[in-house]
């Protein structure tokens, strides 16, 4: 039986954008300057993760689905993506914002690159003071309006944007135009793809003066121009108790603040559950496995592994993720 806490070696991405709250604020392993990405869980072509800890260590995530199928994903997983993990794990530091950007749907991600579409959510760790998020529009807008304003570069004029906090969570479905500001750390959860459409890149140049590619037309049709009120996401916390944040078709996420002794029990969930720990220290302990999980760190429990226990000497607080 696959009974095991699964944790992987992080795929460090280095960005023109990135900065070093990954390595001084989540302990990865870097010397850079300019580590935008830890990729915790990936199975996207080219950056499969690789498991860091006890018997399973050095094997991919591929040969982990491939030998244990719905002993590691579940059933109901494993019947809908086979042998694809489904879902793609990140931390993220901006030191500069990111481009402004969004994603494609599933369909037009199939028909042009073969692909997942990309809804995420982003959960907002760390802020310097003033940082903001770009997303959505401020009113609903057309093609016409857009258009005038991207050629302009006045994008922010019709752009909602929102200072941030530690705390904020975002729900990003595809079509809805997005970037992080500078000075802004957090987790992000989303399903497997790397297809991002780029309409505006600050006209920054890289270290040997080139632009960035930009994706005006394929952009084009995949915008969602619907504006809404408010597009933070709230929700409820309650010590040593599952809160939802986000549901949606492609991934659930909870937040789980723990002090003290919690016992897990996941019987009703017919998934893997990840846990991304966001603050603090804790302990996941089955029979005589132990495995420490600190601020920055992501843990994948096999969907055969229903019960176990959590401890945190300090007030800590997990990001708990799966399919429902």
């Amino acid at each position: 039986m696959l009974n095991q806490f699964i944790k992987f070696r992080p795929i460090l991405k280095e960005k023109i954008w990135g900065g070093s709250k990954l390595r001084t604020h989540l302990n990865k392993n870097s010397e850079s300057d300019n580590l935008g990405e830890s990729w915790e869980i990936s199975d996207v072509k080219g950056d499969t993760s690789v498991v860091s800890n006890g018997d399973l260590k050095g094997k991919d995530l591929k040969e982990l689905i491939k030998t244990y199928q719905a002993d590691l994903v579940g059933d109901k997983v494993f019947k809908q993506f086979g042998n694809k993990f489904p879902l793609l794990i990140k931390f993220i530091d901006a030191k500069t914002p990111l481009s402004i950007q969004l994603h494609p749907n599933d369909k037009l991600a199939k028909e042009r690159h073969d692909s997942f579409g990309k809804t995420e959510m982003w959960y907002v760790m760390q802020a310097d003071e003033k940082a903001n998020l770009i997303v959505g529009f401020q009113q609903n807008s057309n093609k016409e309006e857009y258009l005038k304003h991207l050629n302009n570069k006045s994008l922010l004029d019709i752009l909602n944007v929102d200072e941030v906090k530690k705390g904020d969570v975002y729900f990003i479905p595809t079509g809805r135009i997005h970037a992080i500001g500078a000075g802004v750390l957090l987790a992000e959860i989303q399903q497997t793809s790397d297809i991002t459409y780029r309409i505006y890149d600050w006209d920054r140049q890289d270290s040997e003066g080139n632009y960035r590619e930009l994706h005006t037309e394929l952009a084009l049709d995949a915008i969602d121009f619907t504006a809404i009120p408010d597009y933070t996401t709230s929700y409820d916390e309650s010590l040593n108790s599952s809160s939802e944040i986000v549901s949606c078709p492609y991934f659930t996420t909870n937040v789980l603040p723990i002090e003290g002794e919690l016992f897990i029990n996941h019987q009703d969930k017919d998934s893997f559950v990840i846990y991304m720990c966001v603050s603090g220290k804790v302990s996941f302990v089955h029979k005589n496995q132990e495995e420490i999980l600190i601020a920055g760190e992501t843990v994948l429990v096999p969907a055969k592994l229903k019960e176990f226990k959590l401890k945190s000497v300090e007030k800590s607080e997990l990001l708990e993720v799966y399919i429902r």
